[in-house]
């Protein structure tokens, strides 16, 4: 959920029931749903794509600065974001509809208003079960699909999948493994996002990734406050990663919606050295000095950094 999409899931409220009693995971309250339908028509930020498809509704990891939770089809979803998650119980009966052939060249976009890889996933197994549509094969041996899948996530938990990102690619299909890192600070990680894995399992999963052979992207979406930027590309390029993607922190839109916004604000405050008043022309200036000294690192060593929606553009 890092690009600024402006796309939702619709979910049956009919059918929707609660999971069973005391079903939480991380402080999140779970409950499942029958989804009207799991691809959408992407618009907005990421509108070159085809489709969004997102497996969850919510989303555990609940950063601070999530414009997702705007979204939300209630107030009190939105107010308490980060604290439920719907399981699309049916996405992958829906997938699995869609005729032979028919996602053939499609952009994907996975997602765009959730993480596909937080903690739920480990259970319900939602995303695996869409990757495994994707990547299936009728009885002759031929390809049922071969999308354009981009995956988006700040989780480690995305290197399970690769042997299923290598599939779609031999069925003539393309992957690309986009993961979020925000800072090389902890501390500020930890205020901004308190339920997220830390930065250097993130960094551990997308050189994994790579690794195995799958095309991967670092996106600093947004680029919070770094402590040592010569240090942060040193850690970024070790990763073997060589596509990057920055964007600045967005304050007008990206308002806090968890509960840890005051601290948030007043640790950013602090590191700027500046009161909260502020904290907006501070936080530009810093960006654009670590941006420069990311950019001149990166692109010495070969690799590529994009910037905002250009940077989001699919990459095949």
């Amino acid at each position: 959920m890092d690009a600024d999409t402006h796309d939702a899931e619709p979910m049956m409220e009919a059918r929707e029931r609660p999971a069973p009693a005391g079903n939480r995971l991380g402080g999140a309250d779970i409950t499942c749903a029958n989804a009207g339908r799991i691809l959408t028509r992407a618009s907005g930020f990421i509108g070159e794509y085809d489709y969004t498809l997102n497996p969850y509704g919510g989303c555990s990891f609940g950063c601070t600065y999530c414009y997702a939770a705007f979204f939300s089809r209630t107030p009190g979803r939105r107010d308490g974001w980060g604290g439920w998650v719907e399981v699309k119980r049916n996405a992958v009966e829906l997938l699995r509809k869609k005729r032979p052939g028919s996602l053939d060249g499609k952009r994907i976009y996975m997602s765009s208003v959730t993480d596909p890889y937080q903690p739920i996933e480990r259970t319900a197994g939602i995303t695996r079960g869409l990757l495994e549509i994707m990547a299936e094969r009728n009885m002759l041996g031929e390809p049922l699909h071969r999308p354009r899948l981009v995956v988006q996530t700040r989780s480690p938990d995305v290197a399970r999948d690769c042997d299923l990102f290598r599939a779609i690619e031999a069925n003539g299909g393309r992957v690309r493994v986009n993961m979020t890192v925000t800072t090389d600070d902890e501390d500020v990680r930890r205020a901004f996002e308190p339920s997220c894995p830390a930065n250097a399992r993130r960094l551990d999963a997308i050189r994994e990734v790579r690794e195995a052979g799958v095309e991967a992207c670092v996106t600093m979406t947004p680029l919070l406050l770094v402590k040592d930027a010569e240090a942060f590309a040193e850690s970024l390029l070790a990763t073997g990663v060589r596509e990057y993607v920055v964007q600045s922190f967005q304050f007008a839109r990206g308002r806090f919606v968890a509960s840890t916004r005051e601290g948030a604000l007043a640790l950013m405050a602090e590191k700027l050295g500046c009161g909260p008043a502020e904290v907006h022309d501070r936080y530009l200036a810093h960006y654009e000095a670590a941006r420069a000294v990311l950019e001149a690192r990166l692109i010495a060593a070969g690799a590529t950094l994009g910037e905002g929606k250009e940077g989001f553009a699919p990459p095949f």
